[in-house]
């Protein structure tokens, strides 16, 4: 059987952690942020867990699976 490849897109947008969770940045944080409250533009430092109903897909694309 031939070996499966890891999808190069989603190789550079997804981490795994230590614990086994697949994070990622999150979104709207690239321009147009003088309209964006500061609480708002600090929440979208902190990277996002993918959500349950897209895991399956993801680690797919990540050979994990």
């Amino acid at each position: 059987m031939p070996k499966v490849k890891t999808n190069s897109s989603a190789k550079k947008r997804f981490k795994v952690t230590a614990t086994g969770k697949i994070t990622h940045q999150k979104s709207f944080k690239r321009h147009i942020l003088t309209k964006k409250s500061k609480k708002r533009k600090r929440s979208l430092r902190q990277d996002g867990v993918v959500a349950k109903a897209n895991l399956d897909f993801v680690k797919r694309l990540l050979a994990l699976k």
